[in-house]
């Protein structure tokens, strides 16, 4: 199992399918799990992918349309019940707080857990750990939605050449990159940065400001490509992507893998958003998410 990788829960949008459920995202960041927009029936696709609710650190909610919410009391329920030791935080808009309330406390069950209440209400940083900074962005749909994105810290790369032309060795190393000096030879000297890696989920927006900000220098995007590029109009109007139009958004930038999903029941043939992401340019790694898959954030270059 790979320490940073995005499981696919559901991928269809307002209606689901044979073969598609609702929306529900969970990516595992080394030691946490964040779960995106659990729609109806997420807790039934956690168990079919092998996702624990002790799996579960932060829920990210975009905005409170059924098929990105519905999940919700299922999932907080099923926290309760199998007693998860640790604190669980969620982030939603705001202005969709009592919503929020009604779906956790849908039905009557005992709480055990401790679960934070963190609203969204503006652009900017919600939380910082070691691991990574998550960032919300407002996104353009018929009711408040945000995308999340995170981004870890850059680190350093120790170049070993250089070490040894400097005489650094063993426990120097280590004291080298604490203190940022040793006899004179500076730690950028035998080092470079080691770019952290980033992370975006963009769903129901038409193109705006925050798409591209969230999309920005991406190793892995998640957005939404609801219609097809011929049906332009329809997503407009309803405040959706097409395949193009996401797949421009990552190729402009920089994105290294391409995660297409939240699919209208309209299309039957899954290749066909293949076709017009790379019709729009995009050269990049590119997937059409399938529900139960498993896609791992790229390893760095």
């Amino acid at each position: 199992m790979s320490a940073r990788e995005l499981v696919v829960l559901g991928t269809a949008s307002q209606v689901p399918t044979r073969h598609r459920n609702h929306n529900g995202y969970l990516l595992r960041w080394d030691g946490e799990g964040i779960l995106f927009d659990p729609g109806e029936g997420t807790q039934r696709q956690m168990l079919r992918a092998g996702v624990a609710a002790h799996d579960l650190n932060r829920i990210c909610v975009t905005h409170f349309h059924g098929d990105h919410s519905l999940g919700l009391a299922g999932v907080i329920q099923r926290i309760n019940l199998d007693r998860v030791p640790h604190e669980i935080t969620a982030h939603y808009p705001r202005s969709g707080r009592r919503f929020f309330e009604r779906l956790r406390y849908a039905t009557a069950y005992r709480e055990t857990v401790a679960l934070t209440e963190a609203p969204v209400d503006a652009d900017g940083p919600l939380a910082t750990t070691p691991a990574y900074t998550l960032d919300a962005h407002k996104l353009s749909h018929p009711v408040e939605s945000y995308g999340y994105r995170l981004t870890e810290p850059d680190g350093r790369r120790m170049l070993p050449g250089r070490l040894a032309a400097h005489g650094i060795a063993g426990p120097d190393v280590g004291r080298l990159q604490r203190e940022g000096s040793l006899n004179g030879v500076r730690l950028d000297e035998v080092s470079e940065v080691r770019r952290g890696q980033r992370f975006a989920f963009v769903m129901d927006t038409r193109l705006c400001a925050g798409v591209h900000a969230l999309a920005e220098g991406c190793d892995l995007l998640v957005i939404e490509s609801t219609f097809l590029d011929e049906d332009e109009g329809l997503a407009t109007d309803h405040g959706h992507l097409t395949a193009g139009q996401a797949a421009r958004v990552a190729r402009d930038a920089g994105v290294r893998h391409l995660v297409l999903t939240h699919f209208s029941q309209r299309y039957s043939d899954p290749e066909e958003f293949e076709r017009q992401a790379r019709a729009a340019g995009f050269d990049g790694e590119l997937t059409v998410a399938r529900d139960l898959t498993r896609i791992p954030v790229p390893k760095r270059r």
